[in-house]
């Protein structure tokens, strides 16, 4: 029986006579993603296998640096990030969660998730927001789910939200919202799923497109009965989900895409000539009152000579003109 040969035995040998085991190797490597400090994971964060950096409840006051491509869920909640700035997130392309819950969060500028196309989750959620600024989530075009639940939004414009193609959850609960603007819902086409609870809602002709759009998508009877008007009067506490497109037959239809950008197009145009007919219009009046002015100053300087009445006859001595007509005679 041939017995094995000595290179036959080296790896095992090897692994006896190591001063470091391999053994304890491996795991060390597989585990670097999930050690603080790691070179792929974000300062002050704990990350895991899988893409996520865990940096909740560590009372930061920025988004940490460090952020990098393999950071596929980021999570931020429970800090004091009160605002966003430009390219905050910068290095963080192929995320897809981000959580900025109670972070107390005031203000997020226009380019603040620039950089963020993969982005599916977004929540915002139980911040002090008040106002969205145009094209805050317009890089997000994958966006799937967004929360602004618990903030305090008393308006919520289309051009903040953008186009987002794919987004089917949205979360407005528990704001200032009293309606919705015409044209946000327009922009969602894929949105099938709406928080609404919690909000001022005024039962007027500016919750038509909500109303249409809850027609569509009916709710089971709990959550619409939840969705009740605090004004006016005659319609408080009636549920949304009652008004049909009937009750809205005194509101004025609202214009189409089509009216709109011909008003937005010729609107500052017919703006500019008749700013420019009133000017032309003042300055004509002006000079015609220049002139008048003018005309009435020449003629206080050259009083009208007055002609001899043929009534009279010859002037006297004692008439104040004889001097004159003596000196005319002369």
């Amino acid at each position: 029986m041939q017995r094995p040969s000595f290179l036959s035995q080296r790896p095992l040998l090897l692994l006896l006579l190591s001063p470091w085991p391999v053994w304890t190797q491996t795991p060390a490597a597989a585990s670097r993603w999930g050690t603080q400090g790691a070179p792929h994971c974000p300062e002050a964060c704990a990350c895991a296998p899988g893409g996520q950096a865990n940096c909740s409840g560590r009372a930061l006051l920025a988004v940490p640096a460090g952020l990098s491509r393999p950071v596929r869920a980021l999570l931020l909640d429970h800090n004091r990030v009160r605002a966003l700035p430009p390219g905050a997130f910068v290095g963080a392309g192929a995320l897809l969660r981000l959580d900025l819950r109670e972070n107390g969060l005031r203000w997020v500028h226009a380019r603040a998730f620039w950089g963020l196309g993969a982005l599916q989750e977004l929540d915002l959620g139980a911040n002090q927001l008040e106002a969205l600024v145009p094209g805050t989530f317009a890089p997000l075009r994958a966006l799937r789910v967004l929360s602004l639940a618990d903030n305090q939004l008393a308006r919520l414009e289309p051009a903040a939200l953008g186009a987002l193609p794919l987004l089917g959850a949205l979360s407005l609960q528990d704001n200032d919202l009293s309606a919705l603007a015409p044209g946000l819902l327009a922009g969602l086409p894929a949105l099938n799923t709406l928080g609404l609870r919690g909000n001022p809602w005024a039962c007027g002709c500016a919750l038509r497109p909500l109303c249409a759009w809850l027609r569509r998508h009916p709710r089971p009877a709990p959550e619409a009965e939840t969705l009740l008007c605090v004004s006016p009067g005659r319609l408080t506490l009636s549920p949304l989900t009652a008004f049909s497109e009937a009750a809205f037959s005194h509101c004025g239809q609202p214009l189409a895409p089509r009216d709109l950008a011909v008003v937005y197009a010729f609107g500052p145009l017919s703006f500019l000539a008749s700013l420019a007919a009133c000017m032309a219009l003042g300055s004509v009046f002006t000079a015609c009152r220049a002139r008048r002015r003018r005309r009435r100053a020449a003629a206080a300087r050259c009083p009208p000579r007055r002609l001899p009445d043929p009534s009279r006859g010859p002037a006297s001595p004692a008439d104040p003109g004889s001097t004159e007509n003596a000196a005319a005679q002369a």
